[in-house]
């Protein structure tokens, strides 16, 4: 027995020992490939150069899930899209807005994502500013003045300057005075607004049934030239968003009484219903195939510029550890899914929709990998809620190289409940981790602005991310064991008294922006 036994615990070890080399020279493969045959800038120029933004419900969308299942293809990778649901189509077309009087200049603006057009003529109208109201009776009353103008409705903000560049250069007491200042006129704008007896996403509604022939916001992101650029309120006249340098241009010259002009040209069309769909790409696993270890991002993005952080970077990411694997690591254990979800910026819906529809994939699932805050390395990884994550995600973490996974680990964390599309795998209780990046300004500078551009990308870092998504799937993939999916037992809400509960799977709105 002593003999056997011996025997036994050295096969054993030999076994352990191959797998183990085995591993280190696909690991090595796999930051060979990545480093030495980046394809990285060639897709990112493709999605973000030629296509651009991918609103959901819009041609660019479509065309990029085209050209995704495409670019699998000729890899050698299973791809389809997957209709989920419809959407309102809307193409954006060419905006111009110029100011016409009192001189002559284009100013920097675009319409609101799903905004009406303008005649091909366009519309030349007087700018006026939001009347100033004591109570909503007396808006009533004033309402006749927006008649056949265009009308601002977002607070002027004091400075273009973001609050660094003040701290920095500014004495601590004029840096406090502005900040107390900008205070002040926000309360007063917060004030106007409330007046009226409408939301700021009520107006604009109101504004049109009163005359108006367009609509004019500022959204900024307290960064230099930095808007937010989001989806317009109106039915029938355009709603522009003009950067805030302009904006206050606009608003000086009305509040002075110069009574500007301005001409906006909006070539948008509405394309009413429309499919939406994700894009599914696998590679089919050689002893588990109904065991899946799945990359996440989402493939739309709102389309104030080119969509490259939010969510282009995690895109690029996932599509280059898949074509990574296919090359170094081409039969999997296990099946191996990307998942380029659409309209996740309207609630996740892409992934939801997914998650509701197979459930047969959820039950099967080893882990997701979701990557969706910006272009920089990957710092963070929370267990979301998992009791026992930290014993297999670790692990995994142990094979990527060190220069690469210099990551910070929360376990077992508590379960995410949005803000990206893991969020909706944790709510059926599969295993799902975010890849949370570093900043780069990500809030204030490239999340849904007009300055998420091709030339915000770290390419360093993105090569980076896509080596440690291919070392984690590769080790998810071969791990000898199904991850445990034991839940942690929630505490108690502080301000309720009730006991916490893991959150809930929602399905997708599969009607998006469509009248039921």
């Amino acid at each position: 027995m002593r003999k056997t036994f011996y025997f036994l615990t050295l096969c054993a070890g030999l076994s352990t020992n191959l797998f183990a080399q085995d591993q280190k020279a696909t690991v090595e493969k796999i930051v060979t490939e990545a480093t030495g045959n980046s394809q990285l800038k060639v897709l990112a120029h493709e999605l973000l150069d030629v296509v651009g933004p991918r609103l959901v419900g819009t041609p660019e969308l479509k065309e990029a899930h085209d050209w995704a299942v495409q670019t699998y293809t000729d890899w050698g990778i299973s791809a389809e899209n997957q209709q989920w649901g419809v959407w309102k189509g809307w193409d954006r077309g060419i905006t111009h807005i110029d100011l016409v009087s009192p001189r002559s200049v284009s100013l920097e603006g675009m319409q609101l994502a799903w905004s009406p057009s303008t005649s091909s003529k366009g519309v030349e109208a007087e700018v006026i500013i939001l009347p100033e109201a004591k109570d909503s009776l007396s808006f009533q009353n004033m309402l006749k003045q927006v008649k056949g103008k265009f009308v601002l409705i977002s607070m002027q903000q004091p400075t273009g300057r973001p609050d660094d560049n003040w701290e920095e250069w500014a004495t601590p007491e004029s840096f406090e005075k502005m900040k107390k200042d900008r205070d002040v006129l926000k309360d007063a704008w917060d004030a106007r607004i409330q007046a009226t007896g409408y939301s700021s996403r009520e107006l604009p509604k109101i504004l049109e049934e009163a005359g108006a022939v367009g609509v004019i916001t500022s959204n900024w992101s307290r960064g230099f030239g930095v808007n937010k650029v989001f989806s317009a309120y109106t039915d029938d006249i355009p709603m522009v968003d003009i950067a805030l340098e302009d904006y206050g241009l606009l608003y000086r010259l009305a509040e002075y009484g110069d009574k500007p002009s301005i001409k906006v040209v909006a070539q948008s069309k509405n394309l009413g219903e429309v499919p939406t769909f994700n894009t599914i790409a696998q590679i089919k696993g050689s002893e588990k195939p109904d065991e899946y270890v799945i990359l996440s991002a989402h493939f739309d993005s709102w389309d104030g510029a080119q969509g490259a952080t939010d969510n282009g970077t995690g895109t690029l990411v996932m599509m280059e550890a898949m074509r990574i694997l296919k090359e170094v690591y081409p039969n999997p254990k296990r099946t191996i899914l990307v998942g380029h979800w659409s309209s996740e910026e309207q609630g996740l819906n892409g992934s939801r929709a997914f998650v509701k529809d197979h459930p047969e994939i959820v039950a099967g699932v080893q882990a997701v990998f979701n990557q969706d805050n910006g272009t920089g390395r990957v710092a963070n990884i929370s267990g979301n809620g998992f009791l026992n994550a930290y014993d297999y995600v670790s692990s995994w973490l142990n094979a990527v190289p060190d220069e690469v996974a210099n990551i910070e680990t929360h376990f077992p964390g508590a379960p995410g409940r949005g803000g990206s599309d893991y969020a909706s795998f944790v709510a059926a209780g599969a295993p799902a981790f975010n890849l949370s990046s570093l900043s780069w300004n990500y809030w204030n500078y490239t999340w849904h602005t007009n300055r998420d551009t091709y030339d915000k990308i770290v390419w360093d870092d993105l090569q980076n991310n896509a080596i440690l998504t291919a070392v984690l799937a590769y080790m998810a993939s071969e791990d000898y064991d199904k991850t445990s999916r034991e839940q942690i037992v929630l505490p108690v809400n502080k301000r309720t008294g009730a006991q916490m509960t893991w959150p809930e799977p929602r399905d997708a709105n599969r009607r998006g922006g469509l009248d039921d």
